[in-house]
């Protein structure tokens, strides 16, 4: 079937959706709170499952030219030894978050987005045969949805992330005691980092220094690649934020309204899986509503091929935050990753 579509948020699962229906025929106006396009981001993993939906929306070859491919990753102790090695058997691709955007926008959706459009008050959403809710952790369609407020869940640890100028060939994640360091190329010239730092590990510290100073006591002592990237961190580019996730959904459906990306199942980065299965639902929905008869049909379809899947990703991510920010028997953790690294 055909019809037209509302889309509220244009993240990567907005506009990926948006690609996704028109390719199937449907009329798509999208709704941005933001002035535009994102120019600054880090790095996301698009991981087999990510470039077959980009090869289903017609971008895969692009994102193959544009990322890094990346095979594998050392998980280490802050001393620089390798307690892990993951190499799994099909590579990766890292690529800027402003480009993937750019990718997902260009060509083929400048007309359908309204940027610096907030919607307060679904009730005044324009007329059309299907809502798609894109719009983030703090989404206004999800409480629709859930017929009820559904927050999003703290994670107790807080993200820090951002580029610094230099290239680095490998992915590297070190772990320490409630605290670890990402280190993964960004592209030929640009490395990105990310920090995760648990609440109580926070606590001990003054957090009103400068963040590059707050990083270096936390992270001080580790191996040279860890010191040497936050000697290049600008702290006025630094992202921080803390994490949340969502719990399960009971749908991610109600009438004509449907949940999809971070406004159906947020998701903790540990597993580099967000924005991977954000453009995963954007191709499932359109494959759902393509080949029914109905929306009621087609949305009943999506959310069978995908609640229960995203959430196990969810749980999967939650569990990896808090086993690689762990505390306490840490030596033991480090045993464990590296015996489940050689199944992978």
């Amino acid at each position: 079937m055909k019809g037209s579509a509302v889309i509220v948020g244009a993240g990567i699962g907005g506009l990926a959706a948006g690609r996704a229906l028109r390719a199937v025929g449907w009329q798509v106006d999208i709704l941005e709170r933001a002035e535009g396009l994102p120019r600054t981001g880090t790095a996301l993993g698009m991981w087999p499952e990510a470039i077959a939906a980009l090869d289903a929306l017609g971008l895969g070859e692009q994102v193959r030219r544009r990322a890094v491919l990346q095979r594998g990753a050392e998980f280490l102790r802050p001393d620089g030894r390798t307690f892990a090695r993951v190499t799994p058997q099909e590579a990766a691709y890292l690529i800027s978050r402003p480009a993937l955007h750019e990718l997902l926008h260009d060509g083929t959706l400048e007309s359908a987005v309204a940027w610096n459009s907030p919607v307060v008050d679904l009730d005044t959403l324009p007329a059309a045969d299907l809502v798609v809710g894109a719009d983030g952790i703090n989404s206004q369609v999800r409480h629709f949805v859930a017929r009820r407020f559904s927050p999003p869940r703290p994670l107790g640890t807080v993200a820090y992330r951002g580029t610094v100028p230099g290239s680095v060939r490998s992915v590297t994640e070190t772990w320490g005691s409630g605290l670890l360091f990402g280190i993964t190329p960004q592209d030929s010239g640009t490395t990105n980092w990310f920090a995760c730092v648990r609440d109580d590990v926070l606590a001990e510290h003054d957090l009103k220094i400068d963040i590059r100073n707050l990083l270096e006591r936390l992270y001080g002592g580790w191996h040279p690649a860890v010191t040497n990237v936050l000697a290049k961190v600008d702290p006025d580019q630094v992202d921080r934020r803390p994490l949340y996730d969502l719990a399960p959904l009971r749908s991610f459906v109600r009438d004509r309204t449907v949940v999809l990306g971070d406004a159906a199942h947020a998701m903790a980065p540990s597993a580099g899986r967000g924005a991977c299965e954000a453009l995963v639902d954007a191709v499932e929905l359109a494959n759902s509503l393509g080949s029914a008869d109905s929306v009621a049909e087609g949305l009943r379809d999506f959310d069978a091929r995908r609640r229960l899947a995203a959430q196990r990703v969810v749980r999967m991510s939650r569990q990896m935050n808090r086993l690689s920010t762990a505390r306490r028997f840490t030596r033991a953790r480090n045993v464990a990753m590296g015996a489940v690294a050689r199944l992978i």
